[in-house]
């Protein structure tokens, strides 16, 4: 039987930058699949106005990043590396992302990104409370469920942890990505503070995305980036103590196609953050399975089956990527964030038995659309 995909009458459409890793990689896998090459749709135009589908058309939304002009468009900010202006690039991409759904609904197209869901998983205090309701283990935070108090500074930060007895809890922007704007932040009673961040502060107090982590250890120091940061937005959630591996803590990207998880990766940091561009790495896979059949709580197929219960909260998105943490020993594990953009693993295949052995992020994806071989659904 072929695994040639149908995605319907009128092909496939990305929205994305043209250009991009990201973009091309899809490509790549379009045309492994024997299909024509999607047509791209740029953020440029759509962020213009302009764009339109076709009927049977099958739309997959792709991260507008890696095009400085469409970072300004998004957030107003002529520096790309500045860290200010989530809380517009939320407005202004989320607003794009209902009109192409309107666009696709009159055309007959169809979304693989739902735009209601898309506005959660950008929204790390929705996407928290959500999974919450939905019995998903997630770090305990002051700032997702209906009762949470916006937190215009440092001092309501302050405040809440006290309030929820954390003395170890990550500090992040609502609407942040890639580590931008977090602060593993540490407090030890009045006036002693440990803030461990990418954010570089410059003479003038501006904000800056480092790929340099760095700790501040000065309460005045980190109130002034919290201030700073707090106009955008902040989420709050305890800083969960983190397996290790080869002694340095370890988490992992799961990516969730069509509702099943089909690629993990190990990410091991020295710092807080695992992010393999700040200094991350990636680790072993098959020891990070054994630690967790070995430590015998939730187990591998505990882990794998809690990042799928996170994705089922968003049936309408054909891909999320579940950032998973493990606590420490690898006997449980919680759900750090869902991810809408998180597949881009380069060269990774599909785990053993997950219906995506040999495929990797993309094409198992395109594997994974109804009328495929390999269809998962």
């Amino acid at each position: 039987m072929s695994d040639q995909v149908s995605p319907g009458q009128g092909g496939l459409v990305v929205v994305g930058n043209p250009g991009s890793r990201r973009v091309g990689l899809f490509q790549d896998a379009v045309r492994s699949a024997g299909l024509p090459a999607a047509r791209v749709l740029a953020w440029r135009d759509v962020l213009g106005g302009r764009g339109s589908f076709t009927a049977g058309e099958t739309v997959r939304i792709e991260s507008p990043g890696e095009d400085p002009e469409v970072d300004r468009l998004l957030r107003g900010a002529v520096e790309p590396t500045r860290v200010e202006g989530s809380a517009r690039w939320y407005d202004t991409f989320t607003a794009a992302v209902r009109r192409l759904g309107r666009l696709a609904e009159t055309a007959g197209a169809r979304l693989l990104d739902d735009p209601a869901e898309l506005a959660v998983l950008f929204d790390k205090r929705l996407c928290h409370g959500v999974l919450d309701r939905a019995g998903v283990s997630v770090p305990s935070s002051p700032t997702s469920g209906p009762s949470a108090a916006p937190v215009s500074c440092w001092d309501d930060v302050r405040e809440l942890l006290a309030g929820a007895g954390l003395r170890r809890a990550f500090v992040k922007l609502a609407h942040g990505s890639s580590a931008s704007g977090v602060l593993a932040v540490q407090t030890a009673g009045p006036g002693r503070v440990r803030a461990t961040t990418s954010v570089e502060v410059d003479g003038a107090g501006r904000l800056y995305n480092s790929l340099r982590v760095r700790t501040y250890t000065s309460e005045r120091e980190v109130a002034a980036v919290v201030d700073t940061l707090a106009p955008d937005g902040l989420h709050i959630e305890r800083w969960l103590p983190k397996a290790a591996q080869d002694g340095r803590s370890a988490d992992l990207r799961v990516v969730v196609v069509a509702g099943r998880a089909t690629h993990a990766v190990v990410r091991t940091s020295a710092s807080p953050m695992t992010n393999l561009h700040l200094g991350g790495a990636r680790g072993d896979l098959v020891a990070a399975r054994a630690a967790a059949e070995a430590a015998g709580g939730d187990g591998w197929a505990g882990a794998l089956a809690l990042c799928e219960r996170a994705a089922a909260c968003f049936p309408g998105t054909h891909c999320v990527g579940v950032d998973l943490l493990p606590v420490t020993g690898w006997r449980r594990f919680a759900v750090g964030e869902v991810n809408a953009f998180g597949d881009l693993l380069p060269r990774l295949t599909g785990l053993p038995g997950g219906g995506a052995e040999g495929l990797d992020t993309y094409a198992a994806q395109l594997a994974a659309l109804p009328g495929s071989a390999r269809a998962y659904v």
